[in-house]
């Protein structure tokens, strides 16, 4: 499956040869799609898995090839990406405006698309859409040197991180999808959120050594160093320590949401704990930090 991702990727024009090719390699999505759906039919964890890989590609032409230096740069190409994503796969081609980024993603919508769920595909959009739009935030505190406090941080890493599209479509994956109720129980809610805070710290404290020589605030071990005065050891230990908490509170969320009594909340919950422990996981081997 790695190899048939990396091959969609070069397929759609997003990378050719050289060191992106082998830092995608590196980056192992496929790897990490497996350990979120290990039981999931494969047509369905290779939708995962191509929508990690594209999402490395857009995280790593913001963060190491300069698109996301500064908003005027990044926002022409949000703004082709959301005419794509305004089109909810329709179609057989993407519209022009996207580039190869765009055709791509247009290709994610279509597959999305073809499994007849209208709800998924709309909540996968709309959170794709949340994720670029945090990418101009970041790109804003890039051209300022702008480090956000804390709390705002936390808010927008949720969305930088791209979780939630990722949950959207490991939901495609289970046999059991939760119903209108229970996906806008406050229960169901906070159970996605604390997931998406816990992976999203775990790779923050995994790839802060990468991430600490360059001049980007983007990290919760920085914006804790920053706002704290801590020096390096004991914002790590401060970050762990919020890691640990916000795992109990998580535990807490979990136990509220199987009260429900709904058939679908334990799957839910199977598939949110995956993603907790495959981002761990997969942080341990994968060189994408390297």
């Amino acid at each position: 499956m790695a190899g048939e991702s990396t091959a969609w990727v070069q397929d759609f024009g997003l990378i050719g040869s050289g060191h992106r090719l082998s830092r995608l390699r590196r980056a192992d999505a496929a790897g990490l799609a497996g350990r979120a759906i290990p039981d999931g039919p494969v047509d369905r964890v290779r939708l995962l898995a191509d929508l990690i890989s594209w999402l490395f590609v857009m995280d790593d032409a913001c963060d190491d090839d300069g698109l996301g230096g500064a908003p005027t740069r990044l926002a022409p190409v949000v703004a082709g990406l959301l005419d794509v994503l305004d089109r909810h796969g329709e179609g057989a081609s993407a519209p022009e405006s996207g580039g190869a980024l765009g055709a791509a993603l247009h290709d994610l919508c279509r597959r999305v698309r073809t499994h007849g769920r209208s709800a998924l595909l709309l909540r996968f959009v709309s959170r794709v859409r949340d994720y670029l739009l945090a990418l101009l935030w970041e790109a804003t505190n890039r051209e300022h040197g702008r480090v956000p406090a804390v709390a705002e941080y936390v808010q927008m890493r949720r969305h930088t991180g791209a979780v939630h599209p990722s949950l959207a479509l490991t939901d495609l994956a289970l046999d059991g999808l939760p119903g209108a109720a229970v996906r806008s129980d406050p229960a169901l809610l906070a159970v996605d959120t604390l997931a998406a805070d816990l992976v999203c710290w775990c790779n923050d404290v995994f790839s802060y050594g990468k991430e600490r020589a360059a001049p980007d605030g983007h990290n919760l071990v920085t914006v804790i160093a920053r706002e704290s005065g801590h020096d390096e050891d004991a914002a790590l230990r401060a970050a762990a320590d919020r890691f640990n908490d916000t795992l109990s509170a998580y535990l807490v969320a979990e136990q509220r949401l199987l009260a429900l009594d709904d058939p679908t909340a334990r799957t839910v919950v199977t598939a949110r704990r995956n993603w907790i422990r495959a981002t761990y996981d997969w942080s341990l081997v994968a060189a994408r930090y390297a």
